[in-house]
């Protein structure tokens, strides 16, 4: 019988969230894989469960929560034998969105887990620190930074409004950039660095990044007036913005990143402030998804 852990949101404490962890360890278990349920008192000790996992020869680490959560896993499960398992719980969803996985349906994402396909996918890799979506760091960033200070609303909506409070102060930024070793300096509202295609719940800024292609997609927006950015703005959702003037592409394997003042975000985490190397690191991953 394969081994399972279940690794559940710190954060996670409320009687409703408990009935649908239950249920979602009912249909691991319905499904012939011996699970361990565990739960941290908070993010450092569920990343050291995580790592116990991966330690502790488990198939898979199954995850319950958000993008945070998977970012916290892929830094115990890169580069070994241990696949990853997700049930999307949290407010993003991104790399749900990516794998195909059932989003708002627990026990239906516990059910792809039972059924045991499982796909080699890419991390990007920024210093030390592994992701699966999309390195954050100009505008994005920053608004990252604004809405994590917010303690109102929540979700998505947080998020607008940050990004409308930070539009009336942002300038563009002076970036110096290596891409596969070629250097630019240019001004910029933001550079994304993505190993799939999308943040923010859904924000394809990095529209057309695959997961499993060995390269990371670099997209720069370049200078642009606060009204066209606002009218811009609701394209990414859509992946359509691909098409304006502002928006440039580059598929590397990998890339510098230097600008004054900010701090890089992936994943929703924060990571440090610029400038960080980051680099593709190709089928660093295993997971379960619905087919292949």
């Amino acid at each position: 019988m394969r081994r399972c852990a279940l690794l559940v949101n710190p954060t996670a404490g409320k009687a409703r969230h408990a009935a649908t962890v239950g249920a979602v360890h009912a249909r691991l278990s319905a499904g012939e894989l011996d699970v361990t349920r565990m739960q941290g008192a908070d993010g450092a000790e569920a990343a050291d469960l995580a790592r116990q996992a991966v330690a502790g020869e488990y198939d898979v680490l199954a995850v319950m929560g958000g993008d945070g959560m998977v970012h916290l896993a892929v830094q115990a499960l890169a580069g070994t034998g241990t696949a990853l398992g997700v049930i999307p719980t949290g407010t993003g969803n991104d790399v749900a969105r990516y794998l195909g996985l059932p989003r708002g349906k627990p026990v239906d994402a516990a059910e792809v887990i039972c059924r045991q396909v499982i796909r080699p996918m890419d991390l990007g890799k920024a210093g030390s620190t592994y992701y699966a979506t999309v390195l954050a760091t100009g505008f994005d960033s920053l608004v990252n930074e604004r809405a994590n200070a917010m303690t109102w609303p929540r979700g998505q909506m947080r998020y607008n409004l940050a990004t409308l409070a930070e539009l009336k102060v942002f300038t563009p930024l002076p970036y110096t950039l290596e891409l596969d070793g070629e250097r630019r300096r240019l001004d910029a509202m933001l550079v994304a660095v993505g190993n799939g295609p999308s943040y923010g719940g859904g924000l394809r800024m990095c529209e057309g990044a695959l997961l499993d292609d060995g390269q990371l997609d670099v997209v720069i927006i370049k200078p642009i007036s606060k009204p066209e950015l606002l009218k811009v703005y609701p394209r990414l959702f859509r992946g359509t913005h691909v098409s304006h003037p502002a928006y440039e592409h580059h598929r590397v394997r990998q890339v510098s990143v230097a600008a004054p003042g900010i701090v890089a975000y992936a994943d929703g985490e924060r990571l440090g402030p610029l400038p960080l190397n980051v680099e593709c690191a190709p089928a660093a991953l295993s997971v379960c998804v619905p087919n292949r």
